[in-house]
């Protein structure tokens, strides 16, 4: 099995890209997500950690917003109650599909939280500050203090350019990244 993992700044078109490549894609935003409405354990853990702003079950994100916001080192204990059942979720997945010729790894902390394998071959997805920006402002829960709060404890984007094995310009065409994600593909299966 194969691994790709998909790297980028928040909003530049990490998901649009793990799905449109056409294998099973982990997808961890969506896995943190369902942490926070359907697993007690968790809700418990966090609730111990931050009591005057974990309130009740499931998890409201907007409470989970407020403790990064509201201290510095609360994104640290939620990162480390989180992230241990968001790699379990993970090796899980790449369990399940360990017969299958490839496998996509939409996380955003990949390197960061050292979950890639020397094999893996790494896609990253460069967008401009602008367009990302424009794109982020639009969606329905978009806190730029947050946003600049998780920008802090990723790697730069030319760090991760140079980890990667492929770059996508994402200028959030279908056209452009379809043709992007066919040429990588073609390269990859050689």
């Amino acid at each position: 099995m194969i691994r790709i993992g998909i790297l980028g700044k928040i909003g530049s078109g990490k998901s649009y890209v793990a799905m449109n490549l056409g294998y099973p894609v982990f997808d961890a935003d969506y896995e943190v997500a369902t942490l926070y409405k359907k697993n007690k354990k968790i809700f418990k853990k966090l609730k111990k950690i931050l009591p005057k702003n974990i309130k009740s079950f499931p998890i409201d994100k907007k409470e989970i917003t407020e403790a990064i916001l509201q201290k510095k080192n609360n994104l640290k204990k939620i990162i480390n109650i989180v992230h241990l059942e968001v790699r379990n979720k993970m090796n899980f997945f790449l369990k399940k599909n360990k017969n299958k010729k490839f496998v996509v790894l939409d996380v955003p902390l990949l390197l960061e939280n050292k979950l890639n394998k020397k094999k893996d071959v790494l896609i990253f997805v460069d967008s401009k500050k602008k367009d990302i920006l424009k794109k982020l402002t639009k969606r329905k829960n978009f806190n730029k203090k947050l946003f600049n709060k998780f920008k802090k404890i990723q790697f730069s984007s030319q760090y991760k350019m140079k980890k990667s094995h492929f770059i996508i310009k994402n200028d959030f065409t279908k056209k452009t990244i379809n043709t992007n994600i066919k040429d990588i593909l073609q390269k990859i299966k050689k």
